[in-house]
């Protein structure tokens, strides 16, 4: 056996340890949840609630703050921004902040005594133990996600595309949605999945925020410290199968864009 057959085995060897971790807590998960428990879980009207509340508000906190975050994105790809480092890194802060820190970082902004809550307070809106203050948690940990796949994106599309639209009379608009937007789309579409995925399974940020009304992992772990893990396990489960059906599906249209997108070209050319 060659060198390369040895690295090859060894590579493959690691690899499959490195998915095994991943899969076997799950799979273990699966295998020990009863048919009969996890068709309860399905049917109680709480779990059905809360998995609602998780979805529905992480992909309103997605959709919304995407309308500042891929302009941004973009600006951070071509435009040379004093202390651009700085920027980057204040970005990034969220990802490696405990995410109980984030929120009670979030409380002091968002609470009635804070410069947001005291806002929203004279239209009327209490924020804390309300889906908009849960939005809120859910983007300030994933939003880094969409930001960083999208300027990722922007930076992969040739500047030379964008200068001959320009220089051919474009206005810098018309050049981002007709030129940068699309061909940055795919990484774009990454990014909202990860941030979508990222905010509906955040805990730490959400409880400080709201612990009702619940969200899916909030729920999870009130039963799991009041019942135990048979009775956590079954939500768990419930939970985790609708989020791969919506990431599934999020994917899907994803891919079926691109396809319209290269078909759209190959008919141009």
């Amino acid at each position: 056996m060659n060198r390369k057959s040895i690295f090859s085995w060894l590579v493959m060897i690691l690899s499959s340890l490195v998915l095994l971790f991943i899969i076997a807590p799950l799979a273990g998960m699966f295998f020990h949840t009863g048919g009969t428990q996890f068709l309860e879980t399905v049917r109680d009207k709480e779990v059905q609630q809360s998995v609602w509340l998780t979805l529905w508000v992480s992909f309103a906190a997605t959709f919304i703050f995407s309308f500042g975050a891929i302009p941004f994105a973009w600006s951070l790809a071509r435009k040379k921004l004093p202390a651009k480092n700085l920027i980057q890194g204040i970005i990034d802060l969220p990802i490696v902040l405990p995410h109980t820190a984030a929120g009670i970082a979030l409380l002091g902004f968002i609470s009635r005594d804070g410069i947001l809550g005291k806002a929203a307070s004279l239209a009327g809106l209490n924020l804390v133990n309300h889906p908009a203050g849960i939005a809120l948690a859910m983007a300030f940990v994933s939003l880094p996600f969409l930001i960083n796949a999208a300027r990722d994106g922007f930076e992969a599309v040739p500047e030379r595309l964008e200068k001959a639209a320009l220089n051919l009379g474009a206005s810098h608009m018309k050049v981002f949605f007709t030129i940068s937007l699309p061909l940055a789309w795919r990484s774009i579409t990454t990014g909202f999945v990860m941030m979508f995925a990222r905010g509906m399974s955040e805990f730490g940020a959400v409880v400080i925020i709201a612990y009702h009304p619940m969200t899916a992992p909030v729920l999870i772990y009130e039963r799991f410290s009041s019942y135990g893990l048979n009775y956590a396990r079954p939500a768990s489960v419930f939970f985790i199968l609708i989020a791969l059906l919506f990431l599934i599906g999020l994917r899907l249209l994803s891919l079926k864009r691109k396809k319209k997108n290269i078909n759209i070209d190959a008919q141009t050319d």
